[in-house]
Formats: structure tokens, C-alpha cells, sequence
């Protein structure tokens, strides 16, 4: 398997059939609205160690192409499939309508710690993270499967959303790289 330092993936775009020679796993990015390019950049990085199947960048943000993404994601939004959506509500509608499990990242009355997740989860999933300032919106949380977060021990109330999707994320394939390795 082709395997890149970040000098490599900032000037090397996939040529041929390197993007579809990469195996994915059944997990579904999805991005609310996030403002910092920086975590836009984080989020493209996390979904391509993670192999995700796609992702998808929701509202009013930034998108690729932009010298922003491409340096705080190391080069990976050349790498990782993903579309540009008018909202979040209607990837979550059409992911759902597919099968597709929907976990959202929010602290939320009906949320649960993220260890809680269920070790052999059901794949497809899909992931969704929100906005830095305003969180996930009300009419996606309320078509969530599940609401997960991140305990908070100091004194500040939030993670950062790419590092919060990345615990998440890993909690998630735990027992699917757990069985492969055992394979």
C-alpha cells in the first residue's frame, strides 16, 4: 500500500487508479458548518488515516480548493473523496434513507459518553461534527441514532471538533480493527 510523508502528500495529487485502489472503511464523514480551516484541514487528515468512505462538507464554510485545507491536512484533500452539500439535515435524510447509522459528536441531554459506543458497532456510519461556536442544529440531532461527546474534566466546556471526531472515530473501528488483526 502506497504510504506518503507529509512532504510527498503536499505536492503529490493520486495519479491513475491510486484513489480507487484505497480500501475504505464504512464510515461516512459529515461536516456542519465548521468555520476554522484549520479543523477543516484536521478532519480531511483524520479521514484519510481512517480510510472513511467520503466526506461531506455542510453550509457555509470553506472548500476545497483553498491553500488553507491543503496545508493543515497535510495534502489529503486530494485524497479523500468528498462533496460539497447545501446542508447537513439533507446528507443525514439521504444517508439515513440508505441505511446508513448516524452518529453525531454534540453535548446534548440525550448523549452518551463516547466509551459507551458499542465496541461492534453497526456499519455504515455516518459521523457528524458541528460548528465550533453553535454545535450541530436541533432538526439533525433529532434524526441522530446516536448523540455521543467527549467528557470534560477542566474548565473548559468543549473539545476541539476534529480532535473530538477523531476519538470518535477510532472508538468506532476499534472492534473492526480489533477483528481484522486477529485475521
Amino acid at each position: 500500500m502506497l504510504k506518503l510523508n507529509a512532504k510527498q502528500l503536499r505536492k503529490t495529487p493520486p495519479q491513475g487508479r491510486q484513489l480507487a485502489n484505497i480500501k475504505r472503511n464504512p464510515i461516512y464523514l459529515v461536516l456542519d458548518k465548521i468555520i476554522d480551516t484549520y479543523n477543516v484541514g484536521s478532519l480531511f487528515r483524520l479521514a484519510d488515516a481512517t480510510a472513511v468512505t467520503k466526506m461531506y462538507l455542510c453550509g457555509d464554510m470553506e472548500y476545497p480548493p483553498s491553500a488553507k485545507i491543503h496545508k493543515a491536512g497535510v495534502g489529503t484533500d486530494e485524497w479523500v473523496p468528498w462533496e460539497k452539500r447545501a446542508t447537513t439535515l439533507e446528507v443525514v435524510k439521504e444517508l439515513k434513507s440508505k441505511g446508513v447509522q448516524i452518529v453525531v459528536v454534540e453535548q446534548d441531554p440525550k448523549s452518551i459518553a463516547y466509551s459507551l459506543l458499542p465496541n461492534a458497532s453497526r456499519f455504515p456510519i455516518a459521523v457528524v461534527v458541528g460548528n465550533e461556536t453553535d454545535g450541530v442544529c436541533k432538526e439533525v440531532l433529532n434524526k441522530a441514532d446516536i448523540i455521543v461527546e467527549l467528557p470534560m474534566f477542566g474548565v473548559n466546556k468543549s473539545f476541539n471538533v476534529w480532535g473530538s471526531a477523531a476519538v470518535v472515530v477510532y472508538k468506532l473501528l476499534e472492534g473492526r480493527v480489533n477483528r481484522l488483526l486477529k485475521s
